[in-house]
């Protein structure tokens, strides 16, 4: 998929001179902590230039790996991409399985820039839902990228915000049960105080490790969330922009986050009233 030197092409060169140079302007302004994307429209840019579906992705594959280098040069520590939701599996069998190999190839291309620029991964979802293989590969990025804290990349797969609060309430439901409080709360003795309350479940969300996003994209042009981070979103500024995912770059960055700051005000206002 992707060979080193062109990685390292991308850290390097006088591209990543002007980049650091325009970053360093806009972080005159407040720079958001926690950016969050919903990659659409690789299968629209495929069709655009008249190539197969998976070269699409692969192209999109590509434009995450700039997005996460873009946000380490201008100071962005958590980085969320929605790589695949639950709902995905009613496409084409040969489809879904071209996309799952690119996974394989995506956790072999982290393990190596987790290295290189000590970087955390994290998969939030269901990962109960994908192969064995990937599953392994994954729980062993994650638990030997889990010391680092410079950066944070959370890959959604197998997601949707829908399952992640059910897994939340299951789980916070399984603590108190352990504890000696009971399901309902009150049904050992408990009064209504120690029943499940919204801390409860939001430490038992896949999205634990990272804080609520700060800005949530959408390229393809579509205004809606997809099921994609829901809960966390309340506060948060949201940008949809025309452009396909393959196509989205340093400038589409630049004027999102130019955009948000224009609005960082009234979101540091909001988020205080909560």
């Amino acid at each position: 998929m992707f060979r080193e030197d062109i990685i390292i092409h991308i850290f390097s060169g006088w591209r990543s001179f002007l980049r650091k140079c325009l970053f360093r302007v806009l972080r005159v302004g407040p720079i958001p902590s926690h950016i969050a994307v919903i990659m659409d429209g690789n299968r629209r840019y495929a069709k655009k230039k008249k190539i197969d579906d998976m070269t699409g992705y692969d192209a999109g594959a590509l434009a995450l790996l700039h997005l996460i280098i873009y946000c380490m040069e201008l100071g962005v520590k958590y980085v969320t991409a929605y790589a695949f939701s639950i709902d995905n599996f009613r496409r084409h069998p040969e489809e879904v399985q071209k996309i799952m190999d690119l996974t394989m190839e995506s956790v072999m291309l982290l393990t190596w820039i987790s290295k290189l620029r000590s970087v955390r991964v994290h998969f939030a979802g269901n990962l109960q839902l994908l192969s064995a293989d990937i599953q392994d590969a994954a729980k062993r990025l994650m638990e030997s990228t889990a010391g680092y804290n410079n950066f944070v990349l959370t890959i959604c797969i197998c997601y949707t915000c829908s399952d992640e609060i059910l897994h939340a309430v299951e789980e916070s439901c399984k603590e108190k049960w352990d504890d000696g409080i009971g399901i309902m709360g009150y049904d050992k003795g408990n009064d209504y105080e120690r029943l499940i309350k919204v801390v409860d479940i939001e430490k038992h969300m896949y999205m634990a490790t990272a804080p609520d996003p700060d800005i949530l994209i959408r390229t393809g042009g579509e205004y809606r969330l997809s099921n994609f981070l829901v809960w966390q979103s309340s506060c948060c500024h949201l940008s949809s922009l025309g452009t396909v995912w393959p196509e989205f770059g340093v400038f589409h960055l630049v004027w999102v986050v130019l955009d948000f700051q224009q609005n960082y005000r009234y979101f540091a206002k909001k988020k205080l009233q909560l």
